[in-house]
């Protein structure tokens, strides 16, 4: 039987994918998700420095809020897995290659031009405004969030990325995805410093994601010893999802890993060094002093002799927040080659 809606939404789903949108479907203005749940996990403080989390939860909870007008809610996702690249020093996969607030942003701002030509009104976001996407993504059809609270979608496993349209088009939603983790809490045993807490719940101020990017002083002595190599991010309660098994590296080459200098050349570095190699990648909203306090944290726990001289002219650099961890990375070097030696 002829459904205008139904037959627009196939066309809206064909040009998405001719996009390179891995998944898409689409979610009521008014969905079901977790208000308490989030609402309490601020009260408890576990979203740390994070204080925009905070601001405007009366259109992150209602989402018919955010655009009074809108009618559909469309949720996209990009994949986004690759292989870890070689040396010292690991970066999250998200943010190996270009930054994809605009990767995904572009590819939705096209998407959002197909919906004004066919008679509706759209407005895209990615990590732009007051928006709970991974709720959301479950209630388009994308998958389940997992017992460490990331998307797992059936066939891209954990690497998506995730934006949102909304539009004044009234289009059919989808039904939402039931959770399939079972019995599995691989992703809590491999987490380092124990950040999920029980099933579901996570408490950002012991992820070393949030440690290494989001917090802005000096990282806990009683967690940098766990962070071991990882610069940037961490996927370890990614990686080990058994959803990975169907994961595909991914089609968008903006994403495709950049190759670094080896961390001992990026201590010499200055503010320009920094911008210039990562201007356009999730990296370059850290910053150089940060950029260095996480290359030192990384020496600490696998640097050797020859590091030893550029962490001492990191330490006296002036950077109050680099020279700490300069010094703890110093010690801790030497403790293992006094230990060798004995």
């Amino acid at each position: 039987m002829f459904d205008p809606k139904s037959d627009l939404k196939d066309a809206l789903f064909e040009r998405a994918r001719g996009l390179g949108i891995d998944a898409i479907g689409v979610a009521p203005v008014d969905p079901a998700l977790r208000r308490e749940y989030y609402l309490a996990w601020i009260a408890d403080g576990r979203h740390g420095d994070m204080k925009w989390m905070e601001r405007n939860n009366d259109r992150r909870l209602h989402p018919s809020r955010v655009l009074p007008e809108a009618r559909s809610i469309i949720c996209a996702g990009l994949n986004y897995y690759q292989p870890d690249p070689d040396g010292r020093g690991k970066i999250a996969k998200y943010a190996l290659g270009l930054d994809y607030h605009d990767v995904l942003l572009g590819k939705l701002a096209d998407l959002c031009d197909w919906i004004r030509d066919h008679g509706g009104d759209a407005k895209p976001y990615v990590d732009t405004g007051p928006v709970l996407e991974k709720p959301l993504a479950v209630q388009a059809g994308l998958g389940w969030q997992a017992k460490n609270t990331m998307l797992v979608n059936s066939a891209a496993g954990n690497w998506l990325f995730l934006g949102e349209i909304f539009t004044t088009l009234n289009l059919p939603a989808n039904e939402p995805v039931s959770d399939h983790c079972g019995t599995c809490s691989a992703c809590i045993t491999a987490c380092p410093t124990d950040a999920i807490t029980a099933p579901y719940k996570i408490d950002a101020r012991r992820c070393i994601a949030y440690l290494t990017i989001e917090h802005k002083g000096a990282i806990p002595v009683e967690f940098r010893t766990l962070i071991g190599d990882r610069l940037f991010g961490c996927d370890d309660c990614l990686d080990v999802c058994p959803w990975n098994r169907w994961a595909q590296t991914t089609r968008e080459t903006a994403l495709n890993a950049k190759p670094h200098p080896d961390l001992r050349e990026m201590l010499g570095w200055d503010d320009e060094d920094f911008r210039t190699h990562f201007r356009n990648t999730p990296v370059h909203r850290l910053k150089l002093s940060r950029w260095l306090r996480n290359i030192c944290v990384v020496l600490g726990n696998i640097g050797e002799q020859a590091d030893l001289p550029a962490l001492r002219k990191t330490a006296a650099r002036g950077d109050p927040l680099v020279a700490e961890h300069a010094d703890w990375a110093i010690d801790r070097i030497e403790e293992r080659l006094a230990s060798a030696t004995l």
